[in-house]
């Protein structure tokens, strides 16, 4: 791409180190408003830390299994890079808490940094990289992901994914030995790290293959960077064929849709804030726009990179990367339109109050994104519903310690809501339905797992309670009960009173204990279920199964 075109802009916008402490600064302020807005993190991170527990227990080596979450818990078929990072800073003193509110929004400050290399690289130009920069600091589908909880283990992955897209660029342009060292070295450390980064890595090495090099010794260059790269890689992927086989890793891809998408699914994604009123729909425009000045210009790299990313991978946080380049490119395109030509004195005037105009318009939509990322990061609404909901309160915290202390060690329980993906970390007991981690044993288990788990997470009375636990022949010990709001699937709930008077009321719940949102109900008999209340309760189930598996979760475990 071109350098810089010509513009009025003052000088200072063509230093790069102004660009990137302004993105630094908007991203450390939006992380602020997240840590005050949030006394317990977004989303869920409690398996992550067990993961890390049990490394610690192990005495640093691989362990086999993450107990408690559901019966005989779950592989630890895990990439475990960034478990490892965690286990050490719990060692060093770390509170588990306020690691899962720190961590991640230090660590989106630090990518930054390498997203602007990488966009300066591939766009020539220190105004469109440095607006991307700012822009990528504020967007939400890439802060869901990297801030909430989950943000210990992701927000790492992608500081190597744009330090390694970075690496490639110039790899494939300068063949350089230096940087096919580097990103032999950053593959292997994403491989360690997350499986669904490694795919976005590879795929967009072969799109970086074919832009810049398309030679027979940069294929080499290529096919080395991944050889190398799962060599380094070795000891995580050699123990998981150990231990649990190839249908594992494979197992694990196929509950998340594999890696092409389908047309319908496409459509709806791309088009979804259009028909909602979603703000973010301000970045789709901006988007297209993008990739409608450069298909004018005949410059196909980004918008080659976006489609391939679109078609690849099922979350906006990929396709963005190359996204926010090209809503940068919209937007630097009004600042330097030159607006035509003419010597007339009112021409030359109302050009001047026209670019005014436009430049004015840029900050505002720029301020807007800002305004919008720092809305969405205090879980304020952001079009259809709140945004980075927190798993667990004050009320949850007492009542799981309530389980630890008064419970027996060996108690099994069922957890309603997605406080149940922290219960069997900070109870230590043991939760028979739960998606999380289930991934990593067959695509059929994971399906079963999620679709009782909303099932039970949307039931409002005792009755579907009791026909759901014995439809899935699942049998616990106590029922852990959201009393107020909470979440299922990342999507926000309301129970009403009759859940938990319908329990009370009930011969076959005797209740244990009780905070202000949560109760804790033991199982003491058994009730009659009659065929015709059964058969109501299975067609409802039936269509609450078809909305969880349809909605976009933003809780998962390894996504």
């Amino acid at each position: 791409m071109q350098a810089d075109r010509q513009s009025s802009l003052h000088p200072v916008f063509n230093d790069g180190r102004v660009w990137l402490v302004s993105a630094m600064i908007v991203s450390l302020i939006i992380s602020a408003v997240y840590y005050i807005t949030h006394p317990y993190p977004a989303y869920g991170a409690g398996l992550f830390l067990a993961m890390a527990d049990q490394i610690q227990a192990t005495g640093y080596h691989f362990p086999t299994t993450i107990p408690h979450y559901t019966l005989g818990g779950v592989p630890f078929a895990y990439p475990p890079l960034q478990f490892f990072v965690v286990a050490v800073l719990l060692d060093l003193g770390a509170d588990p808490l306020l690691l899962t509110r720190v961590l991640p929004g230090s660590i989106i400050a630090l990518y930054l940094i390498p997203f602007y290399a990488l966009a300066k690289e591939i766009l020539g130009s220190v105004q469109i990289a440095g607006l991307a920069t700012v822009i990528l600091a504020a967007t939400p589908d890439v802060l869901s992901w990297h801030l909430s909880a989950g943000g210990i283990v992701r927000a790492p992955a992608y500081l190597l994914l744009l330090t390694g897209l970075y690496s490639g660029v110039r790899l494939f342009k300068t063949g350089q030995r230096q940087w096919l060292a580097s990103s032999v070295v950053l593959f292997g450390l994403m491989v360690l790290s997350h499986p669904t980064y490694t795919s976005f890595f590879a795929t967009s090495y072969l799109l970086l293959y074919v832009a810049y090099d398309r030679s027979l010794l940069g294929l080499v260059r290529g096919a080395s960077v991944a050889a190398g790269g799962f060599i380094l890689a070795a000891p995580w992927w050699t123990h998981v064929l150990n231990n649990y086989g190839m249908a594992t890793i494979t197992g694990a891809a196929a509950t998340h849709e594999g890696l092409i998408n389908e047309l319908p699914l496409i459509i709806a994604r791309l088009s979804g804030p259009f028909h909602a009123g979603n703000a973010i729909l301000v970045w789709n425009v901006l988007i297209f726009v993008g990739i409608a000045v450069l298909l004018w210009r005949r410059e196909g790299v980004l918008p080659a990179w976006f489609a391939l990313a679109v078609l690849v991978m099922n979350e906006p946080r990929f396709p963005l990367v190359p996204g926010v380049m090209l809503a940068a490119v919209a937007l630097h395109s009004l600042l330097t339109h030159q607006l035509g030509d003419g010597t007339d004195a009112d021409w030359q005037q109302w050009r001047s109050v026209a670019r005014w105009g436009i430049r004015g318009s840029v900050v505002v939509v720029v301020g807007f994104m800002i305004f919008v990322g720092g809305v969405y990061a205090s879980g304020s609404l952001v079009g259809g519903g709140p945004s980075m909901v927190s798993f667990i309160d004050d009320d949850d915290m007492t009542t799981m310690n309530w389980v630890q202390n008064e419970t027996p060690p060996d108690a099994k329980f069922v957890v309603l809501g997605d406080a149940g993906e922290w219960f069997p970390y900070f109870t230590d007991r043991t939760m028979l339905v739960g998606r999380w981690g289930v991934e990593w044993t067959t695509p059929a288990e994971y399906r079963a797992q999620l679709t009782k788990y909303w099932e039970l997470s949307t039931c409002h009375t005792e009755q579907c309670l009791t026909e759901t636990l014995h439809r899935h022949n699942v049998n616990p010990e106590y029922v852990y009960v959201p009393t107020e709001q909470y979440a299922a699937l990342g999507i926000v709930q309301h129970q009403p009173p009759s859940m938990r008077q319908t329990l009370v009321d009930s011969e076959r719940y005797q209740l244990e204990h009780e905070s202000e949102g949560a109760a804790v109900f033991r199982v003491v008999g058994e009730q009659d279920i009659t065929r015709e209340n059964s058969s109501h309760s299975q067609s409802t189930s039936s269509r609450r199964t078809t909305t969880a598996i349809t909605t976009e979760n933003v809780g998962d475990g390894v996504a």
